[in-house]
């Protein structure tokens, strides 16, 4: 399963947009999410056992979006990410509010 699916599948009950790396619709709060780095966590017998996938999800909406970033986090650790950090920003030309955690997940190759 792809990184992207594993992450949309988590956070689409959220109800609210989910999008790799863009949104283009007219949402005023959405979810967007990159992935920013990928490297072998654990080899053996000279092969990749385990993936580590890095990724940011941004949270963005023109009120109050606590609720949602924190079920955005829930959401995510309850299914295996580890956080890593979080920021945010207000947009000041968009006025919109701005708030990213990055995490990671490791996924086992062959599942």
């Amino acid at each position: 399963m792809s990184i992207n699916k594993i992450i949309r599948d988590a956070l689409l009950p959220l109800g609210v947009p989910v999008m790799y790396m863009t949104y283009t619709g007219t949402a005023t709060t959405y979810i967007t999410f990159f992935r920013y780095n990928e490297r072998g966590a654990l080899q053996a017998d000279n092969k990749e056992q385990l993936t580590r996938h890095s990724v940011q999800v941004d949270i963005w909406g023109k009120g109050d979006i606590e609720a949602l970033t924190e079920s955005v986090k829930d959401q995510l650790q309850a299914i295996g990410f580890v956080r890593n950090s979080y920021f945010e920003d207000f947009e000041k030309e968009t006025k919109t509010y701005h708030k990213a955690y990055r995490f990671y997940y490791d996924i086992q190759l062959g599942e």
